[in-house]
């Protein structure tokens, strides 16, 4: 029952948006289906087929205080911040795009870039990167960011995990001390969890794709805003 209803809810918004058209996308240039459409439907459809938020999404809206931009352009805002983002980490490794159907953003840092072997110190050459990324989180300061680490499943269990959570914490770390708010951060290490493995761990290239950093940008409609506070 619970499926049929998501289904119908679905078959709902993805009606709204086929009547609302099409934006070009600032990536590509394309005609594409919009996300501004998606967000004017309103959070209370589509909110149960968001991706996971580090700790509850209600709570840590009202924690950080933000603002919430209109449902309306929502999705125009997450395309610039994409460009912008390709555009400043250019080169570095870093590869950004979207997650959770669209409704989220994933900057993945490279492995062997942001930190040495073993080791949870970000490489000095890399802070360049890191501040354009802090740079544009204080730029679009309307959402909810989550910082993932993860490892390969060379080593022992308890060592992965505690590295990737060092990581994790790491990047937080140095995107606070950048300016970006502190209450809108929040890390979690994910070790060698294989639910996350991303490459295969019998190859060098393999295990390179699962020693991985990712930053998850999840923007805050003011629809967010208003449910979170009506949940208090």
């Amino acid at each position: 029952m619970k499926n049929s209803r998501i289904f119908v809810s679905s078959l709902a918004a993805l009606s709204l948006v086929t009547v609302s058209g099409c934006v070009t996308d600032p990536n590509t240039g394309e005609q594409k289906v919009s996300r501004t459409a998606i967000g004017g439907v309103g959070g209370a459809v589509l909110g149960g087929l968001l991706g996971g938020v580090i700790g509850g999404k209600t709570g840590r809206i009202i924690g950080a205080g933000v603002g919430g931009v209109a449902g309306g352009v929502v999705g125009y805002k997450m395309d610039q911040q994409i460009k912008e983002l390709k555009e400043s980490t250019a080169g570095s490794g870093v590869d950004v795009t979207e997650t959770d159907g669209g409704n989220a953003i994933l900057v993945n840092l490279p492995d062997g870039v942001t930190f040495a072997t073993g080791s949870y110190t970000i490489n000095q050459n890399f802070r360049n990167t890191l501040d354009n990324v802090a740079n544009s989180l204080i730029q679009y300061p309307d959402s909810l960011i989550d910082v993932y680490g993860y490892t390969d499943s060379t080593g022992s269990d308890a060592f992965n995990q505690r590295l990737s959570e060092q990581r994790a914490q790491a990047v937080a770390n140095y995107l606070s001390s950048r300016g970006v708010s502190a209450a809108r951060i929040r890390s979690q290490g994910f070790g060698e969890d294989p639910n996350y493995f991303v490459g295969d761990n019998n190859t060098d290239s393999g295990r390179a794709l699962n020693r991985r950093v990712e930053i998850k940008i999840i923007p805050v409609t003011q629809e967010d805003v208003a449910a979170a506070r009506a949940a208090q």
